[in-house]
Formats: C-alpha cells, sequence, structure tokens
C-alpha cells in the first residue's frame, strides 16, 4: 500500500509528516556541532579555517538555530491532540497511555544520552509533556496565550543570562578568563581525550556527566520555548490548521513571518559569529536575537511546507512524508551514524573536521536516515522505535 493510499485509509494529513521530516535535516545540522567537537564549547576557532567554515556556521544559524526544535516542540503537540482524538475515537481511557508514552520516552531518552548523545531532548519532552498534561481541554485560544506568554518567558530567561555573561565580562573579566581557562577548558580538553581516543565504556561515561550538568541549564534555555510550542501545537490541530494547509494562517506565515524571522536570525547569527568564544557577551546577545525571532522564522516554514502539501501528489513528497512518519527511529539513527563517525570507536573523526566538513556530514546523515526510515516504512507498518514506543504505550492493545 503506497503512503497516500495509507495516509487517506488512515484518515492523517500529509502537512505533519512534511513539517516533520524537514525539521530532521534542522537537527542533525544543528546537532553535529555538539558531536563533532566537546560539547561544552562547541566549535573552537580551531574549526574555522577558512570562509566556507564561517559561511557554513552563519547558514546554519541563521536557517536552523533554535527553529528546528521548535518545529520538533510543535509535532509534540500535534501528536498529544492526536493521541486524544485515537483514545476518544475507541473509547479508552487516555491518561493511561499518556502516561505510559511520557514513561517511554523519558527511558528512550536516558538510553539516548548514555549510549550515542548527551544533548538528548526526548528526557526534557518528557518532563514537559507532563506538564502539558494539564492543558489537555484547553480552547484554541487559551492554548495560544498560554503559548505566548511562555515564549515570552523564554525570551527574558535568555536575556537575563546574556545580561549576567556581559555584566561578568564587564565588571569581572578576570573570573571570566579563569572560568573559561579552567572549567571549560579543562571539560573540552577531556572531552577530547575520551571521545577522541577513549573506550566506549568511557564515553558512556562522561556523556552521562556532561548529560547531568546540563539538564538544568537546557530546561531553563529551551524548555518554556519547547513547552510553548507544543501548546501551539495542540492549538493548530484544534483550529484546524493542520488538516487544512489552505488556511490564511499558513500564506501570511510564509509572506510575512517568514522574512522578517530570517532577517532578524540573521542579524543574530551574525553576532553569533563575532563572538570570541561560547563565554563571550557576543554568545548570548546573538542567541537572544534568535530566540525573538525564531518563532517566526518557524511559523513561516510551516506556511512553505504547507504550501507544498496542499498540491499535487508526488514521488518526491510521498518519500519525505513517508520518512516523517518514522521521526523517533530517524532523530536516533543519526545519533547512531553520529557517534560511529567521530568517536574513537567508530572512525574516530571528533575535533577533526572543520564547520563546513561537519555541516556537510550532518546534511548526508539528516539524508540518510529519512531514507533508510522511508525504506523500511515502505515494508513495515511503523518504524521500530515508533513501534516499540507503541507497544509500551497501549501494552499491545492495538
Amino acid at each position: 500500500m503506497g503512503y497516500w493510499t495509507q495516509t487517506a485509509a488512515a484518515g492523517r494529513e500529509v502537512l505533519p509528516d512534511l513539517v516533520r521530516a524537514f525539521a530532521l535535516f534542522g537537527i542533525a545540522l544543528v546537532n553535529v556541532e555538539f558531536l563533532a567537537w566537546p560539547a561544552v564549547t562547541g566549535y573552537p576557532d580551531a574549526a574555522f579555517g577558512s570562509g566556507a567554515d564561517s559561511a557554513a556556521y552563519f547558514a546554519v544559524s541563521a536557517l536552523f538555530l533554535l527553529k528546528s526544535y521548535t518545529l520538533f516542540s510543535f509535532m509534540f503537540g500535534v501528536g498529544f491532540a492526536y493521541q486524544m482524538r485515537s483514545a476518544e475515537r475507541r473509547g479508552t481511557g487516555f491518561a493511561g497511555e499518556y502516561w505510559r508514552r511520557v514513561a517511554g520516552l523519558l527511558i528512550l531518552g536516558v538510553a539516548h544520552v548514555a549510549l550515542l548523545f548527551q544533548g538528548d531532548i526526548l528526557i526534557i519532552y518528557a518532563i514537559l509533556g507532563a506538564v502539558l498534561f494539564v492543558f489537555r481541554k484547553a480552547g484554541p485560544r487559551t492554548l495560544i496565550g498560554w503559548a505566548i506568554a511562555a515564549y515570552v518567558v523564554q525570551v527574558l530567561v535568555t536575556g537575563a543570562v546574556a545580561v549576567l555573561i556581559w555584566l561578568g565580562a564587564t565588571f569581572a573579566p578576570e573570573v571570566m578568563a579563569e572560568q573559561a581557562a579552567g572549567v571549560m577548558d579543562q571539560a573540552a580538553a577531556r572531552a577530547q581525550q575520551v571521545f577522541g581516543a577513549g573506550t566506549f565504556a568511557e564515553a558512556v561515561a562522561l556523556r552521562l556527566e556532561e548529560w547531568a550538568n546540563f539538564i538544568v541549564f537546557g530546561l531553563f534555555i529551551q524548555g518554556f520555548g519547547a513547552f510553548s510550542f507544543f501548546l501551539f501545537g495542540l492549538a493548530a490541530v484544534r483550529h484546524g490548521a493542520i488538516a487544512d494547509p489552505d488556511m490564511p494562517i499558513w500564506r501570511r506565515a510564509r509572506r510575512l513571518y517568514l522574512p522578517v524571522g530570517l532577517v532578524g536570525s540573521a542579524l543574530g547569527a551574525w553576532v553569533l559569529l563575532a563572538a570570541e568564544s561560547a563565554l563571550a557577551p557576543q554568545m548570548m546577545f546573538g542567541m537572544l536575537i534568535i530566540t525573538v525571532f525564531a518563532p517566526l522564522s518557524s511559523a513561516g516554514y510551516i506556511g512553505l511546507i504547507a504550501k507544498w502539501a496542499s498540491g499535487p501528489p508526488g514521488p518526491v513528497k510521498a518519500f519525505l512524508a513517508r520518512g516523517g512518519t518514522a521521526t523517533l527511529t530517524a532523530y536516533l539513527l543519526q545519533s547512531l551514524l553520529f557517534s560511529l563517525i567521530f568517536n574513537a570507536y567508530g572512525l574516530g573523526l571528533f575535533g577533526t573536521i572543520g564547520v563546513a566538513g561537519s555541516t556537510a556530514i550532518a546534511f548526508a546523515v539528516a539524508l540518510a536516515s529519512i531514507v533508510l526510515s522511508s525504506v523500511w516504512r515502505m515494508r513495515f507498518g511503523r518504524g521500530p522505535m515508533e513501534a516499540l514506543l507503541r507497544r509500551w504505550t497501549y501494552l499491545g492493545a492495538r
């Protein structure tokens, strides 16, 4: 059975699948920085050996940074709404199924951290998903109001961090320099030794340690924004926008929001590119600018994808959308491929590939994850990780 036949039979819409496939590319392009180089610093000066490296960093920051995770979060909210609808159609209890799903994501997230990538998003989604349950009966207007409020908090948090770093660099430069030369440089050197030359067991231990240091900061620096887009996704389903790619909101998003969002994000990317280090004030101010404009870019991207989704069916669209039905599988597959490419127990390229080369690798990995997921879905009803999570969620009832 082909994708279009399956989609019609299941009452699915193509727009969410295409958005997921697009987000997978952005996730890989952003995440590669923290898999190819020490996560505590990201790309160091050594990764910028040519103009191509600077151009690649600028392009990824302007086009994908803080947009891909918001699109992923948007689709989590969409999936939440779909799960509720499914429970209503079957006349079964939603709460038990949902909490098992959240627990399943938490378990998969812990395994993902230990085995593949300390920058895992599944644990954060599980934590925030517990809060999302409170909004299960809220209407579109209530959801949008809370979503905007949550994103305003995200902007304020990012701004507060930026101001604190600026104050430290301005009034206590010696302390900031000591911090960079001490904790961060030591952490980067250890990451280089473990991921670049250590064993698999050493890599597991360091990933868990780095994640433990990251999770609280990650919740503050990304959590409010992710939760905001959970709510936007849930509101989009209840408003009918996901089911209708021709809605005026999508036309307005691609014509108005997208250009404004991209211009603002380009400005933020330029500030990021000028930053001297991960602790430089420009780094967080660049992130602040991108944080402000990212929702406009994300909405614009969905608007563009909606335009494509509303057009005639085709083999390329079907192939990509089919890959988008196995997002969890593709996401974890990306981390597996990255770990085998960069870690010492694989090809051992950690800390050796510049920004342009890392970006090219990330694009290839993203494409491979979608292609393999789509090919798998040609033969099987669901992606392997989706099937596993589903069995646990419904305990064999479906």
